[in-house]
């Protein structure tokens, strides 16, 4: 078992706050990833996890057991980082086998798992090879199997990927998610690439300033954002956003009128919203379609188009001057300052207030 919890963690440097009061539960098996921007302090919690950085306040605990001031070492936890931090000197067998030796683990026992560890992440043929033989991707690989052979309670990675070229971080990627299918462990990974998260993890957590924004499975994050940092955050391109006031509203839905000058009305539970109210409409670039003149809800002006073979990302400009991406196939580009008109279903956008929370799931809460 791998039940890991923490609770009202924080933690300061100089006198700054860098993790701001984070309770979080992450569950045997799961493959949890932290997401943010850079400096929101997902790094600084993996290393508290992990024992690298003292703890200013609060509790971390593993399987009922508290961990919060426990040496690293004792923790049960491996950790892979950034940079592959092998020893040059070494073999890629002996890297596997450096800490169990250290250990005093019997010899025979080592060799099968540095054997088991080979074979799962298809190291064998490189065993007797020193880290300057391998490529940047073999040298993740011995990194992670390094991890591996100490059979711990949880994985912690570190931005594991950051180093490779954008083929080499698909294919590992692609890899580090059978890993987690054969191994059924726990794993805790740290990146600021949503896509690595969308695609790797069970459960999502999104990290800003040091306070986690957002906590479930990618789909729950990507069609239900708490609030505009989280929906402009998941999402390759990003959602649109159209700036609005607020009309009637009431538990059957809520009218709204936009700077760009089109009216919508949305089937949201908004009872609770003041006619009048400041209002941010999201809408994802998927769900906005080219239709002929006259028939759409905005009318805008295309800037520029992205075309990237299957699809074609159009960046259009609307009469309040807000920059909007829409998805469209990938042999269409209109030409740069063509007049096109968009319709989109009311029922998948998003709704946000002056704080930046949806709509409806503040609402939820409230009730």
């Amino acid at each position: 078992m791998a039940n890991l919890k923490i609770r009202n963690l924080k933690k300061g440097f100089d006198g700054t706050a860098i993790i701001k009061g984070i309770d979080l539960d992450i569950r045997d098996r799961e493959f949890v990833v932290f997401v943010g921007p850079s400096g929101c302090g997902k790094s600084t919690l993996l290393r508290l996890i992990a024992g690298l950085e003292e703890v200013t306040s609060g509790h971390i605990e593993l399987d009922g057991k508290d961990i919060t001031d426990m040496a690293p070492a004792k923790r049960d936890l491996a950790m892979v980082f950034q940079t592959y931090a092998l020893y040059p000197h070494m073999t890629v067998r002996k890297n596997l086998s450096f800490a169990l030796d250290l250990a005093g683990v019997d010899k025979r026992e080592v060799q099968e798992k540095v054997d088991n560890a080979a074979a799962i992440l298809e190291l064998k043929p490189l065993l007797e090879r020193k880290p300057k033989q391998l490529s940047g991707g073999q040298r993740q690989r011995v990194a992670i199997g390094r991890a591996i052979v100490r059979n711990p309670k949880i994985f912690l990675f570190d931005e594991p990927l950051s180093n490779l070229d954008a083929a080499l971080r698909v294919q590992t990627r692609l890899e580090l998610a059978r890993l987690h299918q054969d191994l059924q462990a726990t794993m805790i990974y740290v990146t600021h690439d949503q896509v690595e998260a969308m695609t790797l993890a069970d459960k999502v957590v999104v990290l800003n300033g040091g306070r986690v924004e957002q906590v479930g499975s990618p789909m729950e994050l990507y069609h239900h954002p708490a609030n505009l940092f989280v929906a402009g955050f998941l999402g390759t391109p990003k959602m649109g956003f159209l700036r609005g006031q607020s009309g009637q509203a009431d538990d059957a839905g809520c009218e709204v009128k936009l700077e760009c000058g089109a009216r919508l009305s949305l089937p949201l539970a908004a009872g609770g919203l003041a006619a009048g109210s400041a209002v941010t409409l999201g809408v994802r670039p998927e769900h906005f379609n080219i239709v002929p003149s006259g028939q759409g809800q905005l009318q805008v002006t295309a800037d520029v188009s992205e075309r990237l073979g299957s699809d074609t990302y159009c960046h259009v400009r609307c009469a309040s001057g807000e920059m909007l991406t829409i998805r469209v196939r990938g042999d269409f580009a209109p030409r740069a300052g063509e007049v096109l008109d968009l319709a989109f279903d009311p029922a998948d956008c998003h709704l946000f207030d002056a704080d930046g929370q949806a709509i409806a799931k503040r609402l939820q809460q409230a009730a």
